[in-house]
């Protein structure tokens, strides 16, 4: 009897024991999540009482639907726009085109002297040189200069926005051309210019110098009453130059202006706090076409190339034959573009609006065409070949910002699982910003989150004002890409949120860092 109790005794210490440990381990093991639950959570708020949430999220490798609110209405798609832009071009170019920027001459060469003219096309390069590092990568900043008016934390790359001029400009001298008599013309006529959509520079040209830009770089003096430091860049004596920003108080405001009140001439004005960190700000060019010939001549001159044209004569591309015969003349120069992957990390992770708009343009000119309109029909045509259903959306450009981008989650993760299934799928995936790291996404985390590197995805930002009470509208925040959850299951997804009011747009970082809280509840719960 005792020796009965004795084992029954040790029995129930063992399954207390046995119980003991299962507690623990349920403790803690993740306890089963709810991902509706959790999503639905962050999209409820306050906030948002009257904006518009667009949710897809797919199982990348089944097709499975993980999670969806309102997946086939259409939405502002702001800067995601740039997805369907960037794959259409890769479908067509391949991601290790290179676009080639060739110089030609019309003329002979007799004696070193070229007897004709010296003819710079432009062939779709838009970096032309001066994004490119020595390891033959495109370089970029978080914050692109393009940006630089609308933001503090704006940079520079290291790189020489003229090193493509300057290597043309060698070629031409090693050539054995060591005088030109005739006329210095950038052929610009690829395609016709127009308007960009979205903010940075305005002016889309088959021609692009540094962006089309002049950058400003500011820093304070030591005391209020001096003048700043400014720096300018790229520089040409075709630009008669006057600045004078002052040095004030610490706690007077910023406020910076640049002018061109007439052609060659660029005024800065203003005033910068002491104190303040170094400022990058930027003066679009009126002329792209003028201001790269100014650069190419200061540049043949440079490499031992007489010129006798004016440097500050207007570019004369109207008084070319056709393209057609400009093409078959002699080439004494060529500047290779790097491949188109490492073009379109330029324009998907800092989300270059000058050169996502382009990218139309340049399918257009593959059948010949030379207008976004036809470009736009082009990417049409591609995109359904890729099993997208672009008959339920609708784009007016290449970078978002047009009226008339409307698209849908459904539509968007459609082209995003297309693309996972092409060889050039890599290069894409690879231009993304990666949440948490880089490009538009490397600020909106909160520090120690686990969904930091997990998540390559395309960001969008569209905003207008408010005139009715002196605010914001952001029309559109927007977030598209694909995830490896805790898991290890693959997922694409598209977030999108159209209209919420802000006080300023400085506020929007509030809905870039609650997408970014979405992707944590996608990373966590699936």
């Amino acid at each position: 009897m005792c020796k009965m109790i004795s084992w029954v005794n040790r029995w129930c210490v063992i399954l207390s024991l046995l119980a003991g440990c299962t507690v623990l381990a349920m403790a803690q093991a993740p306890q089963k999540s709810d991902p509706a639950r959790a999503i639905q959570s962050l999209i409820q708020g306050p906030d948002y009482k009257n904006a518009h949430w667009g949710i897809l999220v797919m199982d990348a490798e089944s097709g499975q639907t993980l999670f969806e609110q309102n997946a086939d209405r259409l939405f502002v798609p702001a800067s995601t726009t740039k997805l369907y832009s960037c794959a259409a071009a890769l479908a067509v170019f391949g991601p290790d085109h290179r676009f080639v920027t060739p110089i030609v001459r019309s003329g002979e060469i007799k004696d070193g002297v070229l007897m004709g003219d010296l003819v710079l096309i432009a062939k779709g390069d838009f970096t032309l040189g001066g994004r490119t590092g020595e390891d033959g990568q495109i370089q970029f900043r978080n914050i692109d200069h393009t940006y630089a008016n609308g933001s503090l934390d704006s940079d520079i790359t290291s790189c020489d926005p003229l090193a493509g001029l300057k290597a043309l400009a060698r070629q031409v001298a090693a050539h054995g051309i060591k005088q030109i008599q005739g006329r210095i013309i950038i052929d610009d006529r690829l395609f016709v210019g127009s308007e960009t959509t979205g903010s940075g520079p305005r002016r889309l040209t088959p021609i692009m110098l540094n962006d089309n830009l002049i950058d400003l770089q500011i820093q304070p003096a030591a005391e209020a009453g001096q003048l700043a430091a400014v720096e300018w860049r790229p520089k040409t004596a075709a630009f008669q130059v006057d600045i004078q920003v002052e040095t004030v108080d610490a706690e007077k405001p910023l406020h910076i202006k640049s002018s061109s009140p007439q052609p060659g001439r660029l005024v800065v004005r203003g005033q910068i706090p002491k104190g303040h960190k170094p400022l990058l700000r930027v003066h679009e060019v009126d002329d792209p076409a003028s201001f790269a010939r100014a650069c190419l001549i200061e540049e043949l001159q440079q490499a031992g190339v007489r010129v006798d044209a004016s440097l500050h004569e207007r570019n004369a591309a109207s008084a070319l034959p056709s393209q057609e015969q400009v093409n078959a003349w002699p080439i004494v120069a060529e500047l290779p573009s790097p491949p188109l992957s490492e073009m379109l990390k330029l324009v998907l992770k800092v989300s270059h609006n000058l050169h996502a708009s382009a990218l139309p343009m340049m399918l257009a000119t593959k059948n010949g065409e030379r207008t976004l309109e036809k470009g736009l029909r082009q990417q049409g045509n591609i995109l359904r070949k890729l099993g997208v259903d672009v008959d339920s959306i609708a784009l007016g450009s290449g970078a978002g910002g047009s009226r008339s981008d409307l698209t849908s989650p459904r539509v968007t993760v459609q082209l995003l699982m297309a693309m996972r299934q092409r060889p050039d799928f890599p290069a894409f995936q690879a231009a993304l910003p990666i949440l948490g790291v880089d490009g538009t996404l490397y600020n909106v985390l909160e520090p120690g989150s686990p969904a930091k590197g997990q998540i390559q995805a395309k960001t969008g930002t569209y905003y207008l004002e408010n005139h009715l009470n002196g605010r914001i509208i952001l029309t559109s925040k927007a977030l598209a890409g694909y995830a490896t959850t805790h898991s290890g299951r693959k997922v694409v997804f598209t977030l999108f949120v159209n209209y919420t009011h802000l006080q300023s747009p400085k506020e929007s970082i509030r809905e870039g860092k609650m997408l970014a809280k979405l992707c944590e509840a996608i990373y966590l719960h699936f």
